[in-house]
This record gives C-alpha cells, sequence and structure tokens, in this order.
C-alpha cells in the first residue's frame, strides 16, 4: 500500500467529526464520550503508523546500516598504532559458505568475525599491509575459505585455510589495484595483477605470487580473468580476448565488453557482468552467452551456495538481487551514505552472506558496516 503523502490519521466516522465540530463550537460533551473519541483517535494514529511501516518495506533499504568496525578501530587506537592513508577501515570480505566476514583497517592488517561482525579479531599474522584499491582487491574463492588480498601501499598474501596460515607475495613497488587468481586449481599457483597507476601494467605470477613477469602493459586492458594453468582471458577495445598458451598468443573470444575487473569462477563455468547483465562461458571462454536480463553494477557477480538461481551484485547504484537465475532483478539496498564507485569496481568493497541475509560494505577511509535484511 503507498500513498502520495502518508497520513497521520486515519478518518473519524461522520458522527464523531460531527461531534468534534460541536465541540469546536463550543458545544459541551459528556467526559465518557470525550474519553472515548480519544481512543478512536488513538487506535487511528497507530493504524496509520502501522501502513507507514509497511510501505517503508516495500522500498529498497536505506538507513539502516549498522557500523561494525568501530571496535577494531578503537583497539587499534588505544595500542596507539599508526593507521595507513586514509585511516579507518579499506576492505571487507564475505565468505558466502560460512558467512565470516574479512576487514581491512587501513594500515593494521586484516581482522576476521565468525559472528556477522560483532566482534572481530586480526588474523594476517601481519603479512597484510596497506588498503583495497578496488573492491576485487580482497579476492575470495568463490568455492569458499581460500582468500588472496592484493594490497595497495602495503604487502598482501594468499591463505588457503580461512586465515589462519598466510604466504606472503612479493611486493612490486607500491603493489596492486586487482587480481584474478586460479582457483580452480587444487594448489592455486596462477595469479594475475594489475599494478597501482602504472599506465595498464599487468604482472603474471605462476607461483602463488613469489615472482612476477610484466605480461601486457595495455591502459585499455582493464578486466582480467583466469580458468587453469594456460587459459586466460581479458579485455581489449573491441571485447573479450583469450588466450590458451599461458598468455604467449590471444585470438577474439567475444564482442561483448565486461564491467567487472575480474571474472569470478563458480562451478568451473566463468561470469562477468556487462552492460546487458551477467554472460557466462561454460567451456573455458571459448564461447559466452548472456544471462537474464540487465542489471546495474560493477561487483560480483556473488552466488548463494545453497541456490544457484539467487545471485548479488553491486555498484554506483546499490544492490541488486535475483532469486531467478537473473531473469529478474530487485534492487534491496542503497550503499552506506558518503559511499561510492566513481569507476567501475572502485574504492567501495561489497560482501554478502545469503544464509545470514546480510549486506555488508566499506570503503577506504570510512567505517565499515553491514545490513540486515
Amino acid at each position: 500500500m503507498s500513498f502520495a503523502s502518508p497520513p497521520h490519521f486515519m478518518p473519524l466516522p461522520r458522527h464523531c467529526q460531527r461531534a468534534f465540530k460541536r465541540r469546536g463550537a463550543g458545544v459541551a460533551m459528556h467526559p465518557r464520550r470525550n474519553r472515548w473519541l480519544a481512543g478512536v483517535v488513538l487506535v487511528s494514529s497507530l493504524f496509520a503508523g502501522s501502513i507507514s511501516a509497511q510501505d517503508a518495506t516495500e522500498s529498497p533499504a536505506k538507513n539502516r546500516w549498522v557500523n561494525i568496525s568501530d571496535p577494531v578501530i578503537d583497539k587499534i587506537k588505544k595500542q596507539e598504532l599508526k593507521f595507513g592513508y586514509p585511516g579507518l577501515t579499506g576492505g571487507i570480505a564475505v565468505d558466502e559458505h560460512d558467512g565470516a566476514v574479512y576487514i581491512v583497517a587501513c594500515g593494521q592488517g586484516l581482522w576476521k568475525s565468525t559472528n556477522h561482525g560483532d566482534t572481530f579479531a586480526r588474523c594476517d599474522g601481519d603479512a597484510i599491509g596497506g588498503r583495497c584499491e578496488t573492491g576485487y582487491s580482497l579476492n575470495l574463492d568463490p568455492a569458499g575459505k581460500r582468500l588472496a588480498c592484493f594490497m595497495l601501499d602495503g604487502t598482501g598474501a594468499m591463505s588457503l585455510d580461512s586465515g589462519a596460515t598466510w604466504q606472503k607475495f612479493t611486493s612490486v613497488g607500491r603493489n596492486w589495484d586487482y587480481a584474478a587468481v586460479g582457483w580452480e586449481q587444487e594448489q592455486p599457483r596462477q595469479v594475475i595483477a594489475a599494478k597501482h597507476e602504472s599506465g595498464g601494467e599487468f604482472f603474471i605470477s605462476r607461483d602463488a605470487g613469489q615472482n612476477w613477469k610484466l605480461i601486457f602493459h595495455n591502459s585499455q586492458m582493464q578486466s582480467i580473468g583466469i580458468f587453469d594453468d594456460n587459459i586466460m582471458v581479458t579485455n581489449d577495445p573491441q571485447g573479450l580476448i583469450r588466450s590458451q598458451d599461458k598468455g604467449k598468443t590471444w585470438i577474439r573470444a567475444a564482442t561483448f565488453k565486461p564491467i567487472s575487473r575480474v571474472m569470478r569462477v563458480y562451478q568451473g563455468n566463468g561470469w562477468w557482468i556487462s552492460e546487458n547483465g551477467l554472460v557466462t562461458s561454460k567451456d573455458k571462454g571459448l564461447t559466452w552467452n548472456k544471462v537474464g536480463s540487465a542489471v546495474i553494477g560493477s561487483l560480483g557477480p556473488y552466488f548463494d551456495p545453497a541456490d544457484a538461481k539467487h545471485v548479488l551484485v553491486g555498484g554506483s547504484k546499490g544492490f541488486f538481487e535475483t532469486t531467478d537465475g537473473a531473469m529478474t532483478w530487485n534492487h534491496i539496498a542503497d550503499l552506506p551514505e558518503g559511499f561510492d564507485v566513481p569507476r567501475p569496481g572502485w574504492f567501495t568493497n561489497i560482501g554478502w552472506d545469503p544464509k545470514a541475509k546480510i549486506l555488508y560494505a566499506s570503503r577506504m577511509g570510512k567505517p565499515a558496516f553491514k545490513l540486515q535484511r
């Protein structure tokens, strides 16, 4: 139910209206009738309030974001430790399988929560520094548990056991904006990373970030993906190109242009967000097909492990959810106030716990938030 402008009271019965008119004209009324009319007004007001609350639930969630990072920030301040630029948090990722939440405190490492952000403990063993420049800096395996952190102005690292142990990456200057990881490998080795403010330099590592080699230098290449040790994909001005020989040669694979920065591989299939919606490949990038209807976003897609048709994407316009395999999309929430995505995938990080129905967001220099739906 909706109204052009929310009502304050429900209309009173006509005999009540006449009674009020008589009272307004100076006609005395019996005390019991006064109390009866007051009850009518009270019930009408409460009923009107219940309709307003119902209307609010029919709109995308707004202004219900809860700060979850202040206890972490306060703990760091009490220890008189120095934050990295620009302070507060600078990244978030959520394991869709177990609901674990990871946040970056700028210059003060990676912190993990196993209770939906109620409490956090640092989990990186001093392996992580700096901040996340993009929403793909924290690259969490869509199959769960494995996480790679590609940090700017700090060290990065990879964990294969939910943050219990870490292997540091070798740094290359100020390090990275985002990266793709060969998560389909049992022991991920293949990584392609975009170097920060390098004019389009992408580096490849075949030993999980221990050694790096420049693979291409092209400012028009902005999206990357890995299927296995040999097969990878990226974009050029005409669309998508593919290599099946570890990046030595490239051929045209598709004419669509990815919006998301990093291809996500889920259950063996590659996924991008494009201008026309989700695009997927079931044959390691040889052919690509559009799925469902268009959606506005540059972060994701994120998949519900319990329901293949339940998918979420995010971006400058907030969060969009589908429960029918991308045939239709619902705008379920805006970003927290003051958050932005000035270009696809940049600055803001998001996460999703589909089982608990919680959205998460962080932007460098701001707190981290959650929204319980």
